[in-house]
């Protein structure tokens, strides 16, 4: 019997895409597949300008990134990689709990304490060599999905 603690994640939240042009991304992105822009912000913290693209209410979204400055992480991706999928992020009950849980399962976590993510949300990442190669966000929404309790 596995006596770990329970992760918590309720869905995929959304895909994070690293683009060097936040602008012409959200464009080509709603021309080609007629996604909708529903959310843009800054994440000074982050280094990074941010849009979220719906294609429908099933909830999961496609994050773009675009750096705001060459020292931030997006940058660094861009130069190493390129353009591309960079994350794949969960929507979590508590990240504080799900960070313990994946921690007692012998994970890295990028930090000590959660972070601030887009629209008010409480995130951390696992460390991609701990996840296959795959940057995995965790995300606790500001608000809880509709339908959803703690």
């Amino acid at each position: 019997m596995n006596s770990l603690p329970d992760v918590g994640v309720i869905r995929i939240d959304h895909v994070g895409v690293a683009v060097p042009d936040l602008d012409e991304a959200i464009a080509f992105y709603e021309n080609t597949f007629g996604l909708r822009c529903a959310h843009q912000e800054v994440n000074e913290e982050q280094g990074v300008r941010e849009a979220m693209l719906t294609a429908g209410d099933d909830g999961a979204r496609i994050q773009l990134l675009a750096p705001l400055r060459p020292d931030s992480t997006i940058a660094g991706f861009l130069d190493r990689k390129g353009p591309g999928l960079q994350q794949l992020a969960y929507t979590v009950r508590d990240v504080e709990a799900a960070s313990a849980a994946l921690r007692a399962r012998g994970l890295r976590l990028l930090y000590d304490e959660p972070r601030r993510g887009t629209a008010g949300s409480r995130i951390n990442f696992v460390h991609p060599k701990d996840a296959g190669g795959v940057l995995v966000e965790l995300v606790e929404p500001f608000c809880q999905p509709a339908g959803e309790t703690s």
